[in-house]
């Protein structure tokens, strides 16, 4: 492998990602050093919180466009406030954030040896030329590469019948009762499966830096890019193994 060591930040509003965990798995899976910090946007730095607050989308039809950061939005950095507890998100190009966050890492760590790895609640999207609106993402590869917990929950999609029956059935009870119906079929807040979800997007991460390739089309190995929370649920927790091309490339860093 290229990479001889990764640091891999934590998100403290997801308990149930277990960081140790996480760090063993790389540890068991890959011959480098791992290193685990604190959450990467708690640092107390305002000038930090005014360059991420920069990164917010306020138009979903329309490509990223700088802006100044008013103070609510300062506050909103600050706070790194439980996304499960917010009605309306917070939503951050993706591409402007990493950039944001390469700049904050010292130099002397900011090399292709040493791969970043943040875990973060911001939702992180994209802007789509094709369709001309941002998508909501769960993994921004290269280096610093970002996965967003949130991004994770929301990108994937439920199935379809939910949704129907939600343009249906308009009132809170009637929400919590679909809820309830399709409840195992997808990720939740604070889902006890987010930590072996986890897992697979860091191994996307990683063969990303690596290969420069994150994703793979065959839905039974753990690069798959799911669309489908579905596919994510199959590849990420049923089946978890490479495909043969994936699991050929594994053995390879592996010796």
């Amino acid at each position: 492998m290229q990479i001889s060591k990764i640091i891999l930040y934590d998100e403290p509003t997801v308990p149930e990602i277990k960081l140790e965990s996480l760090k063993k798995f790389l540890k068991e899976t890959f011959p480098i050093t791992i290193e685990t910090r604190k959450n990467f946007f708690d640092s107390g730095d305002e000038k930090m919180y005014e360059k991420i607050a920069q990164t917010r989308i306020f138009d979903l039809k329309k490509p990223f466009t700088p802006h100044m950061p008013a103070k609510n939005d300062m506050l909103i950095e600050i706070q790194n406030k439980d996304m499960s507890n917010l009605e309306e998100m917070t939503l951050y190009d993706g591409y402007e954030l990493q950039k944001n966050v390469l700049g904050q890492i010292p130099i002397n760590e900011m090399n292709f040896e040493t791969l970043h790895i943040i875990l973060t609640n911001k939702l992180t999207c994209t802007f789509d030329e094709n369709d001309f609106r941002y998508h909501a993402r769960a993994l921004i590869g290269s280096n610093p590469a970002i996965i967003s917990t949130t991004g994770i929950i929301e990108a994937p999609a439920k199935p379809k019948k939910y949704y129907l029956e939600l343009m249906t059935n308009f009132s809170n009870d009637k929400i919590d009762e679909i809820k309830k119906k399709y409840a195992g079929e997808f990720l939740e807040y604070h889902d006890s499966r987010l930590s072996e979800i986890v897992e697979g997007y860091l191994l996307q991460a990683i063969f990303y830096h690596e290969t420069g390739e994150a994703f793979c089309n065959q839905n039974h190995c753990r690069l798959f890019n799911a669309h489908w929370q579905k596919d994510l649920l199959y590849s990420q927790i049923e089946n978890k193994q490479f495909c043969a091309k994936h699991q050929n490339i594994l053995k390879k860093f592996q010796n």
